[in-house]
């Protein structure tokens, strides 16, 4: 019997199935980049808790895939360390040995970072010439694209605030180094999220997706008060909760003069902001979820509520024990993954209410 399918209908058919398998492509792509991007964000918080940041002190962005090979490399490597303060100041009884611990963490960061370039611009080009990615998306991911280049550039700028007066990096540029590295993260979870099927379920209530906006930027602007935290040190102070030097609202938080910059210099008040941000946070995503639960507690949108609610809480936990135990390496490490996977969950979870991207389905008949 012959077959009675639509010609029209059939090509339809197929135009969407190889939509969706470009779809899984791309999230899986997307999904290692992420991935990538996590390890990245990783190894930079420990070279930032190991004071390793200013072990290499030239941008080679070519040749310093390179480590040192021998020991007369090493020792023209130390030598360029022995010449900024930080060694000066802080590690002038360092010895070759010990410069290496340092240097090691840092090649790994930007190992790492070039290896992101590598692993994001290759399939990109690639989707790109076979036409497996929608017109939709070719903007954002040229722009991401763009922003990872930027990056290795304020990464650089980040670095070098420390090579000539200062023995640390400015808190300012190490807090736009890491907002760009969240940004660039956030984005792609928004991608990748909109190319994955969603649930039909209708939000719990008219402002569940306006709720879960502002936590996800919350989350955000929390990660960006932990690196100015990060940056002047402040978590090696004041370590006790929930009490602040002795007070609930300790004293001496606007010091400085004008008062604006005790938000950004002035540690104590740094951290204190810091502690709110995490209030606000975890009450933002209590009140989300109990508004999700009572008003359709079946929903898949309440159940990622709950998730959510439930990762803020565990970051929250985290961030109590880095600042009890005065920022121990890996308590302090476990509380920057945590940011990134509320931050990704968040993302996510907001996507959820915005709904995946309508297929592109292209037609095109023949008589």
């Amino acid at each position: 019997m012959a077959s009675t399918t639509d010609p029209v209908e059939a090509r339809v058919l197929e135009t969407i199935e190889r939509g969706e398998r470009n779809r899984r492509a791309i999230r899986l792509w997307l999904a290692f980049v992420l991935f990538a991007l996590f390890c990245l964000v990783l190894v930079g918080g420990a070279t930032r808790l190991t004071d390793s940041g200013l072990s290499i002190t030239e941008w080679k962005p070519i040749h310093g895939v390179i480590p040192p090979l021998n020991a007369e490399q090493w020792d023209e490597e130390f030598r360029l360390y022995q010449r900024i303060p930080e060694y000066a100041q802080i590690n002038k009884d360092m010895t070759v040995d010990d410069f290496k611990r340092i240097f090691w963490w840092e090649w790994a960061h930007r190992l790492i970072a070039r290896g992101i370039g590598v692993i994001f611009a290759v399939p990109l080009f690639f989707f790109w010439v076979t036409g497996r990615i929608e017109r939709r998306l070719k903007g954002p991911l040229l722009g991401i694209l763009a922003l990872g280049g930027f990056q290795g550039f304020i990464g650089w700028w980040m670095v070098s605030s420390g090579l000539a007066e200062r023995v640390d990096v400015s808190q300012y540029r190490l807090a736009t180094h890491l907002v760009i590295a969240c940004l660039i993260f956030s984005l792609c979870m928004w991608i990748m999220r909109g190319l994955a099927p969603h649930s039909a379920d209708e939000p719990p209530t008219e402002s569940s997706g306006t709720w879960a906006a502002a936590i996800a930027i919350l989350a955000f602007f929390q990660i960006y008060l932990g690196a100015l935290v990060a940056g002047l040190d402040a978590g090696l102070t004041y370590n006790t909760w929930p009490l602040m030097d002795g007070a609930i609202i300790p004293g001496d938080l606007f010091i400085q003069q004008p008062a604006w910059l005790n938000l950004f210099e002035n540690p104590k008040t740094v951290q204190f902001v810091h502690r709110l941000g995490a209030y606000v946070l975890f009450a933002a995503a209590l009140m989300h979820m109990i508004g999700s639960l009572r008003a359709a507690p079946d929903t898949t949108h309440a159940r990622r509520s709950v998730v959510l609610f439930l990762l803020i809480t565990v970051q929250a936990a985290l961030g109590i024990t880095t600042l009890l135990t005065q920022v121990q390496l890996h308590v302090a490490l476990a509380h920057q993954a945590g940011a990134l996977i509320v931050l990704g969950f968040a993302v996510a979870h907001w996507r959820g209410f915005v709904g995946a991207y309508p297929p592109e389905v292209a037609i095109a008949v023949r008589d």
